[in-house]
């Protein structure tokens, strides 16, 4: 990652903080896109850019624009930010399903339009955009939230297509991750069979690097030992 100019969306969460500095330390340059607020000034090595929806196109866009102003160009987007619920179909609200959307759904989208011709330009260009094991089947109370990321995933697949050969676009497909906040929902679960966020950000970041040149359009499970 030495030199790479690489946006982490969510970077303030459990996981898009553990990518972000997890990147820094290998030598790229940072930039952090939070829907909370940032008080981190900006250096050459990193910026934070807080208060953002990024289910707003226009914000989006803004947000990527400072980046790419502030570094002078763009490598790598990592797509993090996004949203839980747990509702069952029959007895859920269909704003749940507008607002699993708008996070899961949207958020990429926004982001990677605004991305894609910076991207272009690298000459390893990548987005690695977060899906879910539970879309592939989902359960019971799992109906907003899977759709949405199965949203993701054909995301993934058809900017994958469409982008062949000037950027590469894959998907890392979690089981829970361990968390702070997954383990005060779950108490009782066997938290050894998760997979940790430093796992996930080892697999994101091979696919943000030059030697996974040859992998787009890829849905990567990576779950754990469960």
């Amino acid at each position: 990652m030495q030199g790479k100019v690489l946006i982490v969306t969510g970077a303030l969460g459990a996981l898009g903080k553990v990518v972000a500095e997890t990147a820094l330390a290998r030598g790229a340059r940072v930039a952090g896109i939070d829907h909370a607020p940032s008080q981190m000034p900006a250096t050459l090595e990193r910026i934070e850019i807080g208060s953002v929806d990024l289910s707003d196109a226009a914000q989006a866009k803004t947000a990527i624009e400072t980046v790419a102003r502030h570094f002078g160009r763009l490598d790598a987007l990592v797509n993090i930010a996004g949203g839980f619920a747990f509702e069952t179909v029959g007895d859920g609200d269909l704003t749940t399903w507008q607002r699993m959307y708008a996070l899961n759904v949207l958020t990429a989208l926004n982001t990677a339009r605004a991305a894609l011709p910076h991207l272009a330009a690298s000459k390893a260009g990548r987005i690695v955009n977060v899906g879910a094991m539970g879309a592939l089947q989902a359960g019971g109370g799992m109906g907003p939230y899977a759709a949405s990321k199965a949203g993701v995933h054909r995301l993934t697949e058809a900017l994958a297509s469409e982008w062949k050969g000037k950027v590469t676009v894959n998907a890392v497909l979690p089981s829970i991750i361990d968390t702070k906040a997954n383990r005060n929902d779950m108490p009782n679960a066997d938290v050894s069979k998760w997979v940790t966020p430093q796992e996930l950000a080892e697999v994101i970041l091979f696919l943000a690097s030059d030697a996974a040149s040859g992998v787009t359009g890829a849905l990567i499970p990576v779950s754990g030992r469960v």
